[in-house]
């Protein structure tokens, strides 16, 4: 059930990135081992950079969008070249949608409640958002009452120094914001940030 089981299951949200830089930052997290990258809709001129991203690096990642909200916009992304749909929120025609065109779906969810509303849907995993609300132990609970092969994305607040407590209380993954880029970071910066989490990452042997 795992999306892109070959790659490390750390999703770079690009959020605020701008067309001109986001080819030299998706290059540079790529050929540092984070291979899963999203641009926010919300971003300036997102579909643009998503375009750009999947054609110049296509076959060496895996794209898509992040605050994906109307089936328009998933049919918009899958035009510019992503695979991923990525929310904070469930929807329905958005989920419709994304399983109409073959595309893998992250709904966000907070509750047990809500993890349940998107298992109704064809999902490739769930996406906990804000991971610093729910924290580990949060995570922990909810595991406790999911089926057990549903892979969970832990997003915000997520680093380094606290990969291992995630994956402990049952995370299969991360979505990684600022700590991998924040608006204005070169490649180089964003590069440097990629080599720690990349090998913080390798370290928990998953």
């Amino acid at each position: 059930m795992t999306f892109a089981p070959d790659a490390r299951q750390m999703v770079a949200i690009l959020r605020g990135i701008t067309p001109k830089d986001a080819v030299a930052v998706a290059n540079a997290l790529i050929e540092e081992g984070v291979t899963l990258i999203e641009v926010p809709l919300n971003s300036p001129d997102a579909l643009t950079s998503i375009a750009d991203i999947a054609t110049s690096l296509a076959g060496r990642g895996h794209f898509g969008a992040g605050t994906v909200l109307t089936a328009e916009a998933v049919i918009q992304v899958r035009d510019a070249g992503g695979e991923m749909i990525v929310a904070a929120n469930i929807d329905a025609e958005v989920a419709q949608a994304t399983a109409d065109l073959g595309l893998a779906y992250f709904p966000g969810v907070f509750t047990p409640s809500e993890c349940f509303a998107a298992l109704k849907f064809p999902v490739a995993g769930l996406k906990l958002f804000p991971g610093t609300l729910a924290g580990p132990e949060g995570l922990k609970a909810i595991k406790a009452v999911l089926p057990p092969q549903v892979p969970i994305l832990a997003v915000g607040g997520v680093g380094p120094d606290n990969f291992a407590s995630w994956v402990k209380a049952g995370a299969s993954g991360f979505g990684i914001g600022t700590a991998l880029y924040a608006p204005g970071d070169s490649a180089d910066t964003v590069r440097a940030k990629a080599k720690t989490m990349v090998a913080a990452y390798d370290a928990l042997g998953l």
